[in-house]
């Protein structure tokens, strides 16, 4: 395309407006001076970046992998009251993500930014959320309120942390480099806030957990009550010091969460990525839904990750209770997940240097499916607790690219949008939103529905083994589904459009964009002695 051509594509704001020029145009225009919009951002800068979003994956990877546990063999609920808290607080969470970023999308500029207030206001009132969870009541008939009441606070609480923090990478840099540096940063250190929270979690509680009983062992009669009361003593004090590890860890989890944000407030300031031009038209909830959903590109790669996600959720939410029963490590499941994210921290620069080298939707072909060859070995072979640890390892590099390549692929979307609908401006947290929606949504469905395949299958709350048909239904959860999950998101994936010749196609017009942006600056500052007098 010519230049000519370039610059007719690109008629924005004050760049083409023949609206006379008043005081506010002056002010929005002189915001963000050029030379800050193109500077290059500092190491220090990505780093606090990134610990931004260690909170989310903290927590995450404690939810994910310990609370349907909790809420069965701990706070012992039935499997279809835990499948409904599950289901009900990912759903719940979901639908405020879409909501969230509308907000956030019409919130006005202020002196710390667009989305930094979002992630100030909504910390603390999460992280006590977040700890109420970790807390058995004591009540019996209320204890299932208690759990949704405070999982779905948290998640919304959440979300107005995480919405913001996500549309924020199109707001600390306006250049590709810059923000896919800063993307690894952030996936590097949230990979290492899950293995933070996997330790945390699992090495507390492990510590508190003590060998299965089976009272049914017990024949002699004569010694049974007092052989029972003396069980019961034991369990209870087991109970106990299960309940209490999970409060300890969930405190400590707290804490972090604090700290992260305020690294993040302290380390990283938010640019106004609107071109130093005047705020854009407002428009209503659904217009913005539309606009964003019929782009193309947008809807494959949700669609696509939205399957491979919900496949390594289903592995991430029943390998602890795999791990527990069907392979009987019970006292190194805690271990073996720790594992399995240690791997993932240690890959995720291997990936960001893969993709770099071979381009995105390469890595994602390479990296989605180098986990499923060691799906099915784990449930084809013998449990054998070597054999698991390497799967495990194996697993890890997978996930790291299931972390990575979302958020690296997300900023390409947007920046294909604006290149398409140049009089567009503001979507960011609209496109960011909407993905976490659907994977949350689905992570909701894999988990309400596998806790629920665990009910029907004959699941033992407190159980010491679990039946024949439980350890398969596992099977199908960590293995089989999974699998077929990840098939169907790749072959959905192979539609998406936007490679890397495409990608510098659009980095050039937006390049352009942002010049023609600056001579508009330099312009109204030579005729702001003018209109004041």
């Amino acid at each position: 395309m010519a230049k000519g051509e370039g610059a007719e594509q690109f008629p924005t704001g004050l760049l083409l407006s023949t609206k006379p020029v008043t005081q506010d145009d002056i002010k929005i225009a002189k915001r963000v001076p050029p030379q800050e919009r193109v500077r290059a951002l500092t190491v220090c800068s990505k780093v606090c970046f990134a610990f931004g979003g260690a909170p989310y994956q903290i927590t995450g990877s404690a939810l994910g992998f310990f609370l349907q546990i909790f809420l069965l063999d701990v706070a012992q609920l039935d499997p279809l009251s835990a499948s409904v808290i599950l289901f009900v607080g990912r759903a719940w969470d979901a639908v405020t993500d879409p909501t969230v970023g509308f907000l956030v999308s019409r919130t006005p500029w202020t002196r710390h930014g667009r989305m930094m207030p979002w992630i100030l206001v909504s910390t603390i009132p999460a992280v006590l959320c977040y700890f109420l969870i970790w807390v058995v009541p004591p009540i019996e008939q209320g204890k299932m309120l208690w759990y949704l009441v405070f999982y779905c606070l948290f998640q919304s609480l959440q979300t107005c942390f995480h919405v913001p923090y996500s549309s924020l990478t199109m707001f600390i840099s306006t250049e590709q480099k810059e923000r896919d540096s800063a993307t690894a940063y952030r996936m590097t250190i949230e990979v290492l806030g899950s293995v933070v929270g996997t330790a945390v979690q699992g090495q507390i509680v492990g510590m508190a957990s003590s060998p299965c009983i089976n009272s049914t062992s017990v024949t002699n009669s004569s010694n049974h009550y007092m052989h029972s009361n003396s069980s019961q003593i034991f369990i209870d004090d087991k109970i106990f010091n299960e309940r209490r590890a999970y409060m300890i860890s969930s405190g400590a989890i707290s804490l972090i969460y604090v700290m992260c944000a305020v690294v993040l407030f302290v380390g990283v300031r938010e640019q106004d990525n609107d071109c130093g031009l005047k705020a854009h038209r407002r428009m209503s909830f659904g217009t913005g839904l539309c606009l964003v959903m019929s782009h193309g590109p947008y809807v494959k790669l949700v669609l696509a990750f939205l399957f491979t996600s919900l496949g390594f959720m289903l592995l991430e939410g029943n390998f602890a209770v795999f791990i527990k029963y069907t392979l009987g490590f019970r006292n190194d499941f805690q271990n073996i997940l720790l594992v399995i994210m240690l791997s993932a921290t240690v890959t995720v620069p291997m990936w960001q240097w893969f993709l770099c080298r071979f381009g995105k939707k390469t890595a994602v072909y390479i990296g989605i499916t180098w986990a499923v060859p060691f799906m099915i070995l784990v449930v084809c072979i013998s449990s054998n607790l070597i054999v698991t640890y390497i799967v495990s390892i194996a697993a890890g590099a997978s996930v790291a690219a299931a972390y990575l390549l979302p958020w690296s692929m997300l900023p390409d979307v947007v920046d294909d949008f604006k290149v398409q609908n140049p009089d567009s401006h503001g979507h960011e947290a609209i496109f960011f939103s909407f993905y976490v929606f659907f994977t949350k949504f689905a992570s909701g469905v894999s988990l309400g529905v596998s806790t629920l395949a665990l009910s029907f299958a004959g699941y033992v709350t407190g159980g010491c083994v679990q039946p024949d048909s439980v350890n398969f239904t596992l099977k199908m959860l960590v293995s089989a589904a999974p699998v077929a999950l990840i098939a169907l998101g790749l072959s959905i994936f192979k539609m998406y459009p936007i490679d890397e010749k495409r990608r510098q196609y659009n980095n050039k017009q937006l390049q352009l964009l942002l010049q023609r942006s600056d001579e508009q600056d330099s312009e109204m500052e030579a005729l702001q002695p003018v209109i004041e007098a």
